[in-house]
């Protein structure tokens, strides 16, 4: 049952609507209020929020899983790269929740007891394995955060310089937090959940837009003093066009973060300007960010662009580049399940397997320009493990205090010109990238897609003839070769009729241990034309540790396109002259059935095509990984900086 009373200090009504809320601050005058029964006590004045653009407010609504709740409170949070807001929520089955906000994610929690014991917190590792409410996580993130406003109902007692030390951990499918700010330490588990998944109402005017609009902030570069700017709370790093120094907007008197470049080292040129605006997907981007990174392997050093892109509801997304190569590349709020042997065994994720490709064990900020929501510096490193299922990446980062997961997908050049309006087309690509789609792989596909087809169909072709084909004798007739008598015998006349076809002559002898040469000629009655053949029959076996046999006692020769007329055959013997063996010999003349020699050239025509386009993709792959870390023995290793 809510509970309504007035504000101590100005009168003001205040409604307390979880029967959990115990604290709340007045929107009129900011007193701290704290519920005691059924009279309010007020303890003092609550700091002012940090503006940010955030597209929520109390009294928005939404529902999650079907259930509808209203938002009640809320703290903000400052840590080492920025501030996030922690959203109170109220339920219609009166259950309360936790909506996180930073970064343009959103996680949606509730608290759940723990039966294990929980390790302290300076006991914490960025990636450790940990088994907490009969789950696996792996630890993503650490922070001594502090809170340092608040509004609304809360659960809880909260006020400036409150300290917050919390470690987010994650798995495929969950997201949850344990809060060290109490003794035990707090589990929140929930997911992480698309912000139009809720279907919010009553937002900020202008969704993302702030209703009362927030100060550009501008300033001097302490470099170079050129006049630089902060578009809203959520930036807190800037780094300078002309000469690279990057300040801390967060800071009254920004703090210089990072020093600029040397004079001496080379500065990339942005291939998409600060301020550059365009739909990416069907979504409006703005480019407000531009860093290069730079990674040595075997000793060549190689460098690749990124660029941050403000996006709608306060969300973020990120362009990479290297050597013309580009991917769109969005910050994963469930990342992959792992293991120990990433680089072995690779990753699965979203119903696809991910080969490891490559790590970079340090990969350092070299160039900064521009607008970023934590505070880059020049200089700082992180290890990036990358794993590919072309078109798409994902690539881990992690550093001493945290570890992202992020998937990108490979675009080309020329949809990043058609996205941006660019006024001149982007350089073209140079090599093969590491998730850069195989071209020849879906020409592959169709060739042998086609082809399994076309033998089909060939294979049903060549069954009908076999199945209407009849095997006609002609002729059949045995003869008797005596030893040493090598005379020359004639068979019998017969007829072939129609077109002109293929004849065979089959002979069966009785060869035993010998061999027998026999010259025959087909001859037409008629016109006396001839088709001479010689063959060679042979038959051996015995026995040598088991018995063996050589050659064979039958034979076949084919005469091709013989036309219509009377026929004979002369067989003229020649005998092995040590034997004095007798061989018979059944001659048989017939025309046969549909042979397969016409389906196996076909075949191996046919089969030329798929073959030829399987090389070309294998040649691909092998341009692709020998980029990687797992290059094929004797491939030339090769790298490149991004100028």
């Amino acid at each position: 049952m809510a509970l309504s009373a007035s504000c101590p200090s100005c009168g003001a009504p205040i409604v307390f609507k979880s029967a959990s809320s115990v604290f709340a601050v007045c929107e009129y005058c900011q007193s701290t209020l704290v519920r005691h029964d059924q009279e309010l006590e007020d303890i003092g004045k609550m700091a002012v929020l940090v503006e940010d653009r955030s597209p929520l407010q109390l009294g928005s609504e939404g529902r999650y899983k079907g259930v509808h709740f209203a938002l009640i409170g809320r703290i903000q949070v400052k840590y080492s790269q920025g501030t996030w807001n922690e959203w109170h929520l109220l339920f219609d089955d009166m259950r309360t929740g936790w909506l996180s906000e930073a970064a343009g994610e959103y996680v949606l929690t509730f608290m759940a007891p723990v039966s294990e014991p929980i390790p302290a917190f300076s006991d914490l590792k960025i990636g450790q394995r940990l088994q907490v409410a009969s789950q696996a996580w792996t630890v993503s993130n650490l922070e001594n955060a502090e809170c340092v406003a608040g509004q609304g109902e809360l659960p809880f007692k909260v006020g400036a310089g409150y300290p917050v030390a919390a470690a987010d951990l994650r798995n495929e499918s969950h997201f949850a937090t344990l809060d060290y700010s109490e003794t035990p330490p707090l589990l929140f588990v929930g997911e992480a959940v698309e912000f139009k998944s809720l279907g919010m109402t009553n937002l900020r005017d202008g969704m993302f837009v702030q209703p009362t609009p927030v100060p550009v902030q501008v300033f001097r570069c302490p470099g170079c003093g050129v006049p630089m700017q902060a578009r809203s709370k959520d930036i807190v790093a800037v780094g300078c066009a002309s000469c690279g120094t990057v300040v801390d907007t967060a800071d009254r008197n920004y703090k210089v973060l990072s020093k600029a470049a040397a004079i001496r080292e080379a500065q990339y040129v942005p291939r998409l300007p600060l301020g550059s605006k365009g739909r990416l997907e069907g979504r409006p981007v703005e480019v407000i960010g531009f860093l290069v990174k730079r990674g040595v392997e075997a000793g060549i050093s190689y460098t690749w662009r990124e660029y941050l892109l403000a996006g709608e509801n306060g969300t973020y997304r990120w362009l990479t580049e290297y050597n013309g190569h580009w991917n769109v590349v969005d910050v994963l709020s469930r990342p992959p399940a792992t293991t120990k042997v990433l680089e072995v065994t690779g990753v699965s994720f979203g119903g696809r397997h991910f080969k490891h490709f490559a790590t970079t064990a340090r990969a350092e900020v070299v160039q900064v320009c521009g607008e970023f929501t934590w505070r880059v510096r020049r200089g700082e490193t992180n290890r990036v493990d990358d794993f590919v299922a072309p078109p798409l990446m994902l690539s881990r980062e992690g550093s001493g205090k945290d570890l992202s997961w992020s998937q990108g997908g490979y675009v080309e050049p020329a949809v990043i010109t058609e996205a941006f309006a660019l006024a001149g087309s982007l350089p073209e690509p140079i090599g093969v990238f590491a998730n850069q789609p195989n071209p020849w792989a879906d020409t592959t596909r169709r060739i042998w897609s086609l082809f399994a087809k076309l033998l089909l169909a060939a294979i049903l072709v060549q069954a009908f003839f076999m199945i209407v084909s009849t095997e006609k004798v002609l002729l059949r007739q045995d003869f008797t070769f005596e030893p040493r008598s090598n005379e020359e015998v004639q068979t019998r006349e017969f007829e072939i009729s129609g077109k002109p076809r293929k004849i065979a002559v089959r002979q069966s002898t009785s060869l035993d241990n010998n061999w027998i040469g026999i010259d025959l000629l087909l001859v037409n009655k008629s016109t006396g034309t001839a088709w001479p053949a010689a063959r060679e029959l042979s038959y051996y076996w015995g026995y040598d540790d088991g018995s063996w046999t050589e050659g064979s006692r039958e034979d076949e020769v084919v005469f091709l396109n013989i036309p219509a007329g009377t026929y004979y055959l002369t067989l003229d013997p020649d005998m092995a002259p040590d034997k004095y063996v007798a061989v018979r010999d059944q001659v048989e003349v017939l025309t046969p059935r549909t042979g397969w020699s016409n389906f196996v050239l076909l075949t191996l025509f046919l089969l030329v095509f798929p073959v030829f386009a399987t090389l070309r993709r294998a040649a691909f792959e092998t341009r692709r990984w020998a980029e990687s870390d797992h290059a094929p023995t004797g491939s030339d290793d090769s790298g490149g900086d991004d100028d």
